[in-house]
């Protein structure tokens, strides 16, 4: 039976390393899958999930236009996919959110969205709302802050290292413009 699973976590947990082991998993079964990354994250390279590991596949883009259920469709006319696949989930939209629950409701396809769950303010991205309440499974992944405890939320940093407490809620960066603390260290640094 076809599910929609979120996985969730702060940066630097792992995410798009465990999703392209899952994607490993089906095709070395001779499964195909199917990726998605967003159009808006182009740290290491367009149209490609790349893991701080060093492993990438290739991917297709979303952007806030994109008909995530149409593209699937029209990608099962060259034949049977086993699974999606979706890398930076929390850049989708609610609607594109609805679209991957009629993947798997319609399609009978399992999608497994990964994402981050909330923004350097500590509050919640669109798409990560959404498959918050609407995922049948709801997977954590976890990292640690430099304290040794779980890490919950994510730093926006300057180019001092400081805290940055206000801003757009997207902007794409990595280690150096983001770092995953624990709650206690994100109160302390963020919110106070």
């Amino acid at each position: 039976m076809a599910q929609l699973y979120f996985y969730y976590s702060t940066m630097n947990a792992g995410k798009s390393t465990h999703l392209l082991q899952s994607s490993y998993n089906y095709r070395e079964r001779g499964l195909e899958t199917l990726l998605f990354t967003a159009h808006i994250d182009d740290r290491f390279a367009k149209g490609k999930v790349s893991s701080r590991l060093g492993i990438h596949a290739d991917a297709r883009l979303f952007d806030n236009n994109t008909n995530v259920f149409d593209e699937v469709t029209q990608q099962l006319q060259d034949g049977k996919i086993a699974c999606i696949l979706i890398d930076e989930a929390q850049f989708l939209t609610k609607p594109q959110v609805k679209q991957l629950t009629d993947i798997v409701d319609e399609l009978k396809i399992p999608v497994l969205a990964y994402g981050i769950r909330t923004d350097f303010l500590g509050e919640t991205f669109v798409g990560s709302a959404a498959l918050l309440a609407w995922a049948d499974k709801l997977v954590e992944l976890k990292t640690i802050c430099h304290c040794g405890k779980k890490a919950n939320f994510v730093m926006r940093c300057d180019e001092h290292g400081n805290a940055v407490k206000g801003g757009e809620q997207i902007e794409v960066g990595g280690n150096e413009r983001y770092e995953s603390l624990c709650r206690k260290h994100f109160k302390a640094l963020v919110w106070n």
